[in-house]
């Protein structure tokens, strides 16, 4: 039987994965996002997620090929939708999980970071990217103005948004989280903070950031057992959300090591 080749960009299931990549209205609506890359596909695959459907850009010695659930289109049509070059020829559709706190499953003395109000996808791929790195037990993201399957995100989490257990919840929902628990929270700020190789950041731990822009909200200044902040030796009085965060993780994870040694 021949292959069938999708050649045309007004087919409708490709403009149907052209809005989804576009469109984080219509991820939320229909629970369904895009993954490119056979890398990060089989990395989404292995951590549970369902594929829904499968597109390869026609071509030979392809793995894909033949599998199902799996259609092979042209180049100009995976040109189309593809939303980054260099993705392996390979387009997955998936559906979305649910990211709520009450799915979270921590460890006794987890180590948390949370992102208040995060606006830039990529930063909170990024972050992502170093808490899988480092061994973060959760990530929280607090009142987002992004969704965790923006393409942009997927990209710079090179798959941790996967993988790392992560919730989406409003500030004041994961302050009565954390305090429950009993879990500390250090919130990143310049003013009245110690600098944050001064903390032990040993015990069950939750490290806040804010925006880049406006920093922290006061509620999270007001609930923080304590502040802490990175040295900031140059002129400039801040650095990237997520080289603060890597920063502070590493940190953790240092002290951490120490202790068990």
């Amino acid at each position: 039987m021949e292959e069938t080749i999708i050649t045309s960009v007004q087919n409708a299931r490709i403009k149907h994965v052209v809005a989804l990549q576009q469109k984080s209205s219509l991820r939320r609506e229909e629970g369904l996002f895009v993954v490119e890359g056979q890398r990060e596909i089989e990395h989404c695959r292995e951590c549970g997620y369902e594929i829904v459907e499968e597109f390869c850009r026609e071509c030979e010695g392809t793995e894909a090929r033949g599998r199902e659930n799996t259609t092979m289109v042209s180049p100009n049509v995976y040109e189309k939708m593809a939303y980054r070059g260099s993705t392996e020829g390979m387009i997955a559709v998936a559906k979305c999980k649910e990211h709520s706190l009450a799915k979270l499953q921590l460890k006794e003395n987890p180590l948390i970071v949370i992102l208040e109000s995060v606006e830039k996808p990529g930063n909170l791929g990024a972050v992502l990217r170093s808490a899988e790195a480092s061994g973060v037990d959760a990530v929280i993201v607090c009142d987002p103005l992004t969704d965790m399957y923006n393409p942009n995100l997927i990209r710079a989490s090179i798959g941790g948004v996967f993988s790392v257990p992560t919730a989406v919840c409003t500030s004041q929902e994961c302050i009565a989280f954390l305090k429950e628990r009993g879990i500390k929270i250090l919130t990143a700020q310049l003013q009245d903070s110690y600098e944050y190789y001064d903390y032990d950041m040993r015990p069950a731990t939750a490290i806040v950031m804010g925006t880049e822009s406006t920093g922290l909200t006061n509620q999270w200044r007001q609930a923080a057992d304590a502040h802490i902040r990175i040295p900031m030796l140059g002129r400039l009085d801040s650095l990237n959300v997520s080289v603060s965060a890597a920063i502070l993780m590493y940190e953790a994870l240092r002290q951490r090591r120490v202790n068990n040694e």
